[in-house]
């Protein structure tokens, strides 16, 4: 299975619970920490909810 780096480039300071929530369970704490994560339909679904706040690449 493919694997995809997802980063977080923006804070989630002054964002909706759901968007909290959804960083914390990819395993992202902090902006310019790195995760890498299978490319599972509900890991997309994941980065999509929070698009805005991170960038991906195929790992």
């Amino acid at each position: 299975m493919a694997k995809i780096k997802v980063k977080q480039v923006k804070s989630n300071i002054k964002r909706p619970q759901n968007q909290k929530r959804t960083l914390e369970a990819l395993g992202l704490h902090r902006i310019g920490q790195v995760v890498e994560h299978d490319d599972t339909p509900s890991v997309l679904g994941m980065i999509n909810t929070v698009k805005h706040l991170v960038s991906t690449e195929e790992a």
